[in-house]
């Protein structure tokens, strides 16, 4: 073993140069360079310039031959480095030896000498320190596989003896400073040591200190090479970079964030594995102990020796502020550095979270997606809200947001992740990574309630901890909960700001169910004096106690924050809109609208909403709230349905053209297509939307019949073009129309609701039916007969109007004895909404001679189809073609077969059945308690509420119908009033509908009766 207190050579300078002379055949002039052991010179000569070496004589000689062997290697193996190169003696050996002054021997080397500026005279800046790793990096790649029996020895500078340092501490003499060393080494005996035999090692430099390092003047932020092997070694590799950090750190004012730049430098050459990664922090800190032991020792031994001190001061400084740091905060800067997740299975769980999102419990009730949500203002440090929070009075603070709140409509203010903010006032926020800087970047999601509101677990949990943290400006009451979900690594989440309550409640272990109850939100006096609200965080470290989960960090390390602490807004369940809007603002896009669009485009609601994303069940707008669509049909099996949405993307992606040319598509979904309707409907046409689909529909009405004349139900409506306009009483009766044309015969709605009270319910499909039979009697008297009936299976428009049971049947057998045909308007009660069946026609045991669909065929993609039976097909067939440019491309194709498998797939008939049968009931619950509800109807999920002023008038309660419509979005739920006085509530919702779904829309639905029958809103 080297004795690192053995005197170092004192040849004179004569002597020196004679031997470089005789031994090397170098001669030049000699001068002295500092040295800690052995004694080196730099001699310039005309063949170029060395460094000549008189190694101390207590260094073994295998050792000797080790270093020489190094040089050797890496000359051989990497000649690109920037490294000294060995110079062999006049005799082709790589080392010589000479006699000292006290007869022993000392060997003799001489490198090449590599100019540069020390590292320790140089700027640090971040980019050479990456070079330094760089290069460190490459070095030891090259030394991958190189071995010598010198390099196997016992040596005071391997970190993995650091733990010999303790038999040093003895020669520190301030208290508090051998205090320090101590608890470092009992780290490193507890959690280093056991873990060092399983990482790599190989031969290191293993002394990469800044003076070791040598700067390319011309190039400042390039490392030009690296001197003095004399501490290599077979070692763990880690610890290279450990001593490279160790001192290239000193004085700086963010040292960890200076060893990342040197660690992610080496991982780009010469990749690190996590758990070399994971102990780099306690290394660096092991160097140093080293370091200073070795130097209280050796002073009793040398006194001055300025090589020896050299970093011995500011290694005591470092020391002090490692041991101020969270070395798991450290570890994760490093480990991000390098690309690796900042804790391990960081990755893992915010995947996990993301892929889960529509299953977790909400955190709140009513959800909080569905709240109307702002923005608290601790972003805007001159608001008054934020100047008080940091003045910690919490009174101030909560009066100046209530009153916001209450003036804007707010229920749930949001503190979002990563904001910059200067609320944080106190000493406790001062950085401990960074020096002078302050840490001023929010970690968690903060919710602003009452105090007093309640939360909830949205996934299963253990109670990790509870506790009071009393600190001004602190978390008040505390719970760490541990999540360990089925797939996904465990996490921790954060509740802080909670009233005191909880400490009796909860215990560490208790078990909470998803959607169990946590905790209130604490006053100001009990949740360290903010206004009330809650504090929501996730930590990816599992072990990491509650107190240190860092609820505010700094900016610099914000990327670093986010990995190790991801954003809790997903798991809270708030929408990504919450915090950033985009695009134009609803005024702006009303202004627009009116500017470029056709006056006569209405907007729903006199606040119109923006929306910017769909979800399954949601609507979601531009400011984050997510409102419960129960009325826009189109979206069949939800908004932005994965599989439709794929099906669309890929094949929109390989081709899309029109019907001229072959496809499989087009001819896959009309079979699928007919396979849901009775045999007699199966031959297919295409369209882009129900329009087109009833307007082709009437082609071959009137070519089958070679007549014009229709029968259609008032107050039906069949689409956007004129000729349909003229068949929808709902658009010609009304404003802007001009009244029932000629060809145009039309019959009662068949509302048994209002049916005369003296007609027998048994009988109302055959009175009903009269009406139909009257208008082609009317026919025959002018000389007339009708070429087709067409209504709507359930009569949307008109109220959600189901007919009487047999009615089809009496009109159906009616039309076609007075040569017509029958046809039936799917676009808005087909694809299985009713649920007993795919197509509401067949609740009626007849089969139209056309079917006409839409809406939610594509689930939103513009796509419609007509179905007809073999004979009407022939004879549409006159030699006129039909071609739609875009009906019946691969792309609508492919949507259309998306939403069958999703359909069949999902068993969503059944769904809408058993979901449609629950809504039924509780409105009929409802319906004994609200006399204004005067009839409940519906089928699957078609569903109407009729509103009424008087039961036994029935008169039509228009105004409460747009008050409870208006009450209910208030309240973040979408329905529509419909019929000839818009007093009927229309709700339409997905096929994916569930009960929770139904429950949260009855629980509006009776808030908002209440509320308006009070005189409320």
């Amino acid at each position: 073993m080297t004795d690192l207190d053995h005197p170092a050579p004192d040849f004179p300078l004569e002597q020196a140069a004679a031997l470089a002379r005789e031994h090397f055949g170098v001669d030049g002039e000699l001068s002295r360079l500092d040295s800690e052991r052995d004694q080196n010179f730099r001699l310039v000569s005309a063949s170029g310039d060395w460094t000549f070496k008189i190694v101390n004589a207590s260094e073994p000689a295998l050792e000797s031959e080790f270093q020489a062997a190094l040089f050797d290697h890496l000359g051989a193996v990497a000649p690109e480095l920037a490294l000294p190169r060995l110079r062999k003696t006049v005799s082709g050996s790589t080392l010589a030896t000479a006699e000292g002054v006290s007869g022993v021997r000392h060997a003799l080397r001489m490198v090449s000498w590599l100019p540069g500026k020390p590292l320790a005279e140089s700027a640090r800046t971040t980019e050479v320190l990456h070079s330094l790793g760089r290069i460190m990096g490459r070095m030891d790649r090259a030394l991958q596989g190189f071995i010598h029996p010198g390099a196997l020895r016992a040596f005071d500078w391997d970190i993995r003896r650091a733990g010999e340092s303790r038999s040093r501490l003895h020669h520190i003499a301030d208290d508090a400073d051998r205090a320090l060393v101590t608890r470092f080494l009992d780290r490193f005996d507890a959690h280093v040591a056991p873990r060092l035999p399983a990482l790599r090692a190989q031969v290191i430099h293993n002394d990469a200190n800044d003076w070791n390092v040598l700067v390319d003047p011309e190039r400042p932020d390039a490392v030009a090479g690296v001197i003095d092997f004399g501490d290599a070694l077979h070692t763990v590799l880690i610890a290279e970079v450990a001593v490279a950090c160790a001192y290239s750190i000193l004085d700086e004012a963010d040292p960890i964030g200076a060893a990342a730049g040197i660690t992610a430098g080496f991982h780009a050459e010469y990749p690190l594995r996590e758990e070399e990664l994971d102990l780099l922090f306690d290394l660096i800190a092991a160097r140093l102990v080293i370091s200073v032991t070795l130097s209280a020792q050796r002073k009793q031994r040398t006194g001055d020796n300025p090589y020896l001190a050299i970093s011995e001061a500011p290694a005591w400084r470092l020391l002090r502020r490692l041991d101020a740091m969270n070395p798991r905060f450290a570890t994760a800067i490093l480990r991000h550095a390098c690309g690796f997740d900042a804790a391990p299975g960081a990755s893992a769980v915010s995947g996990w979270i993301a892929r889960n999102a529509k299953t977790f419990a909400p955190i709140l009730k009513p959800h909080p997606a569905t709240l109307t949500k702002a923005l608290v203002p601790y972003g805007d440090a001159a608001n008054q809200m934020t100047v008080a929070s940091a003045a910690a009075d919490p009174d101030t603070a909560s009066a100046w947001w209530d009153a916001y709140a209450a003036e804007h409509g707010v229920t749930l203010g949001i503190g979002p992740w990563g904001e910059a903010r200067t609320v944080y006032s106190g000493d406790m926020f001062r950085s401990r990574l960074i020096e002078g800087e302050r840490r001023d970047r929010h970690l968690g999601l903060d919710l602003f309630m009452p105090a007093g509101t309640k939360l909830y677990t949205p996934l299963a949990a253990t109670v990790k901890s509870v506790e009071i943290e009393e600190d001004p400006l602190g978390y008040g009451g505390l719970v760490a909960l541990l999540h360990e979900p089925e797939g996904c690594p465990p996490f921790v989440t954060l509740w802080g700001h909670l009233a005191h309550e909880v400490v009796s409640r909860l215990k560490p272990g208790d078990r909470l169910e998803a959607g169990a109850l946590v905790a209130e939100m604490g006053a100001h006096a009990e949740n360290g004096g903010w206004a009330p609200h809650l504090h929501f965080q996730i930590s990816v470290d599992p072990e990491m106690a509650a107190r240190d989960i860092l609820g505010v960090g700094e900016a610099r390390y914000l990327d670093v924050w986010q990995s190790l602490f991801p954003n809790a807004a997903t798991l809270a369940g708030i929408p990504p809109e919450t915090f950033a809007q985009t695009g134009l603002s609803r005024a702006e896009i009303v202004a627009e609208r009116k500017a470029k669009l056709l006056p006569n485009l209405s907007i729903s609601y006199s606040e119109p909403i923006k929306f910017v994303r769909g979800d399954g069940v949601w609507l979601i707008d531009d400011r984050g709230r997510a409102y419960l669509d129960c009325f826009n049909n189109v979206c069949h099996v939800g908004h932005a349905h994965s599989h439709v949405v794929e099906a669309i993307a890929t094949q929109a992606a390989k081709l899309n053209t029109n019907t001229r040319y072959l496809h499989d598509n087009i001819v896959a979904y009309s079979e699928r297509l007919t396979a849901t309707l009775p045999p007699e409907l199966c031959v297919a046409a295409f369209a882009c939307s129900g329009s087109e689909a009833n307007s082709l529909m009437l082609r071959m009405a009137r070519t089958h019949t070679g007549r014009e004349d229709a029968i259609v139900l008032d107050w039906a409506y069949h689409g956007t073009t004129q000729e349909l306009i003229d068949l929808s009483p709902y658009k010609y009766k009304r404003k802007g129309g001009k009244g029932r044309k000629p060809h145009v015969f039309e019959a009662v709605i068949p509302d048994s609701y209002r049916a005369p009270e003296d007609w027998p319910v048994e009988e109302h499909a055959r009175r009903f039916a009269a009406s139909v039979a009257e208008q082609i009697e009317a026919m025959r008297k002018q000389g007339r007969a009708p070429a087709f009936f067409l209504a709507e299976s359930i009569p949307s428009v008109a109220g959600q109007v189901f007919l009487p049971e047999g009615y089809l049947k009496e009109v159906y057998a009616m039309v076609r004895a007075a040569g017509g045909i029958c046809v039936a308007d799917e676009v808005q009660v087909g694809f299985g909404r009713v649920g007993s069946h795919w197509w509401a026609f067949e609740t009626q045991g007849v089969v139209p001679d056309i079917v006409t669909m839409g809406k939610p065929i594509g689930n939103a993609h513009p796509m419609a189809a007509l179905v007809t039976t073999r004979e009407v097909a022939t004879s549409f067939n006159n030699g006129m073609e039909y071609f739609n440019t875009f009906g019946g491309n691969p792309v609508s194709c492919a949507a259309g077969l998306a939403v069958l498998d999703v359909i069949e797939q999902g068993d969503l008939r059944r769904n809408a059945s058993e979901i449609g049968a629950y809504l039924v009931e509780r409105f009929r619950a409802m319906q004994e308690r609200h006399e204004s509800i005067g009839d409940v109807r519906g089928m699957g999920l078609f569903l109407g509420i009729e509103l009424v002023e008087d039961r036994r008038t029935k008169v039509p309660a228009t105004a409460l119908a747009k008050k409870i419509c208006d009450g209910v979005r208030r309240r973040g739920a979408l329905m529509g009033t419909e019929g000839p006085h818009d007093n009927v509530l229309k709700m339409r919702p997905p096929m994916i509908f569930t009960r929770a779904d139904a429950d949260l829309l009855v629980a509006i639905l009776e808030e908002t009766f209440e509320a308006v029958e009070a005189g409320g809103q």
